[in-house]
């Protein structure tokens, strides 16, 4: 997780149909998040190796590759260990929720999607308590200056009800 304040949230979003990755980083570019797509195993890892990833959203098959296999293997990769994941897929198999889930997805999300569900489930994912929690470790153990930990804080205490202290050197 990299954005926080006034900067908008990173998405990836991986899928082999070129119209669902225009129609969805519209939604999510109006919704104000800054997108980037790939269409195809190659380029993710790319974009993965190169972009402050707050958020995947892949396609549970890209192209003849498995999205949940890619996803798995850029989840070793430095920088994206705690980046959340969330499948998209038109897939009607019976275990595909259970698989996308065991892949590390947080959510996921039938196509074609709604809109407002899209952007309800992306705010959600990007704001996991576990998450916070990791950044804020991160911030206490002062491997990262960000202007904006009070901030962190007080929404971290807002969503999960703990409160958070500085932890001087």
């Amino acid at each position: 997780m990299q954005s926080f304040a006034n900067e908008p949230a990173v998405i990836l979003i991986i899928d082999h149909d070129p119209l669902t990755l225009t129609g969805m980083a519209a939604v999510l570019s109006m919704a104000g998040y800054e997108c980037h797509c790939a269409q195809d195993s190659a380029a993710a890892i790319k974009a993965a190796q190169t972009l402050p990833l707050d958020l995947i959203i892949s396609d549970v098959m890209i192209g003849s590759d498995s999205g949940l296999a890619l996803c798995q293997k850029m989840r070793q990769m430095p920088g994206v260990q705690d980046v959340p994941l969330m499948f998209i897929s038109s897939s009607q198999g019976p275990d595909i929720v259970r698989r996308s889930h065991e892949a590390g997805g947080a959510y996921y999300l039938r196509k074609p999607f709604d809109p407002e569900v899209l952007i309800e489930l992306v705010a959600k994912a990007l704001w996991m308590p576990h998450l916070i929690q990791s950044k804020v470790a991160k911030v206490q153990a002062g491997r990262q200056q960000i202007p904006a930990a009070p901030k962190l804080f007080s929404t971290y205490e807002a969503i999960t009800g703990i409160r958070m202290q500085t932890v001087k050197s």
